[in-house]
């Protein structure tokens, strides 16, 4: 009987840990999809409200690692209508406690930029707390 309350036990947790994980990952996928219409429309109030107040974001400019804070970043956007053949998918996401990785494409009819994101949930919340991209021309 003992054994049985164990296996019972177990069970109940692995089931509330997959549970858990996969409410995470629906909470990480929103946020990714805020972050890819507020990037295709130049919403910085969506874009804001999923970069957390200390996101760096890295590139390569000039074989340099080119840093950017939040405040910059998000002073190159300009509200506009979201441009037709332009959209984001999640390629990857990659869960471990309250921090995760995602690798997702953004793809215009002259670009195809790829991030990578960590994430991180705070106050139950997931934000980017960081971004590296690359941006390929298409030819």
């Amino acid at each position: 009987m003992k054994t049985k309350r164990t296996v019972l036990a177990l069970v109940a947790v692995l089931f509330s840990s997959i549970n858990a994980q996969s409410q995470d990952k629906a909470q990480i996928e929103k946020t990714l999809e805020t972050y890819f219409d507020g990037w295709q429309t130049g919403d910085t109030l969506k874009l804001g409200k999923v970069i957390h107040q200390t996101c760096k974001l890295k590139n390569i400019k000039e074989n340099k690692v080119d840093v950017i804070d939040r405040k910059t970043y998000l002073s190159r956007f300009e509200l506009h209508p979201k441009a037709e053949n332009t959209g984001g998918k999640i390629l990857n996401i990659d869960i471990t406690g309250n921090t995760a990785a995602a690798k997702c494409q953004i793809e215009t009819p002259k670009m195809l930029i790829t991030d990578y994101f960590n994430l991180m949930k705070v106050n139950g919340q997931w934000y980017i707390v960081d971004k590296i991209f690359s941006r390929a021309e298409k030819k």
